[in-house]
């Protein structure tokens, strides 16, 4: 999915360093005529690595270079010097990247942890010079191993946001504007129904200069984990969530239906997310006296703590970051 600077599935081409070729030189000195083999070993060929940064937060970088090729490594010369290794390449994802191979569509290795360098592709060995095969019935060898092949190919980068609380909601149910209050964040917002046409991350300042990470997840509809609406290009990044918040407004025509709706989407989409924590948020209830906010509690879902919220009031929001922080820390 590509739109605007958000980039969260990319190809990229890429190759390794070709071993440089081992010497066969033969060593010759004033006053030593036959010194015998002396050729030194090629330098191996530059690897391709990914490694993790947490600077980034998308593969918008890789949209315009898809292709990485990395050096050959030196060839050997005399005295048994090794040839200089090829440099290595090195492609910069954001946590929470997927490497898979191309063609095969395997998952290779995931990138979820800072510091973190993976091996894509090895450069290829340099070869051994002439002097590693000296023998007593062969003591002056005139040829040397030519240096190994780098390996290539299409590999296939696939974004999931690492966030610790995922807002699951239909369009319009007020998600970005709360994005908007509790962290710094700051999303499109407006009146019509597809308002985030991307995902957006924000970090809440919570007691003691503590923080947690929020995604807003563009709104689902039914029907998106058949590929329907905008939603389904999403669900991915909310298996990396360990907490859910369902955000339903208050003005809902049926709240039940639509929790069960959102919830049927996510399992069809993976069963697993089911097992997650869950916590259901009633949005835009600024205009809610307690005599309607009872009524709501009538039909309520069973089996999810629910909160009362105005994001644009500011009321319930503390409650709601207290019971969040609790979820994430049990």
């Amino acid at each position: 999915m590509v739109d605007g600077n958000f980039v969260d599935y990319i190809k990229v081409f890429a190759s390794s360093g070709k071993g440089g070729g081992g010497s066969a030189h033969l060593h010759r000195e004033k006053y030593i005529t036959k010194g015998g083999p002396d050729g030194g070993d090629g330098g191996r060929g530059g690897h391709i690595i990914v490694r993790a940064n947490p600077n980034l937060w998308t593969l918008f970088h890789l949209k315009f270079k898809k292709h990485f090729r990395a050096e050959s490594g030196g060839h050997g010369s005399k005295s048994r010097s090794t040839g200089q290794d090829g440099e290595d390449v090195y492609i910069e994802v954001p946590l929470g990247t997927i490497i898979r191979d191309g063609e095969t569509q395997e998952v290779l290795f995931e990138i979820t942890n800072e510091n973190t360098e993976q091996i894509l592709l090895e450069g290829g060995m340099g070869g051994r010079g002439n002097w590693h095969f000296k023998s007593s019935t062969n003591q002056t060898p005139r040829y040397a191993q030519p240096g190994i092949d780098g390996k290539e190919g299409w590999f296939q980068l696939e974004l999931k946001l690492l966030a610790d609380v995922g807002l699951v909601g239909f369009p319009n149910a007020g998600k970005s504007t709360l994005l908007s209050v509790i962290t710094s964040a700051k999303p499109k917002i407006a009146d019509y129904a597809f308002t985030t046409l991307k995902p957006n991350l924000g970090i809440v300042q919570y007691r003691d200069y503590q923080t947690f990470v929020i995604a807003d997840i563009p709104g689902i509809i039914e029907g998106a984990a058949e590929g329907k609406g905008l939603g389904h290009r999403f669900l991915r990044h909310i298996e990396r969530n360990s907490t859910l918040l369902f955000l339903i407004p208050a003005d809902s025509d049926n709240i039940q239906k639509e929790y069960e709706i959102l919830l049927n989407e996510l399992k069809q989409h993976n069963p697993e997310l089911l097992d997650k924590e869950r916590l259901l948020a009633i949005s835009k209830c600024d205009m809610l006296d307690d005599e309607l906010k009872e009524e709501i509690k009538q039909e309520l879902p069973k089996g999810i703590e629910t909160l009362f919220i105005s994001s644009i009031a500011q009321q319930g929001l503390t409650e709601l970051k207290d019971t969040l922080w609790k979820m994430l820390n049990n």
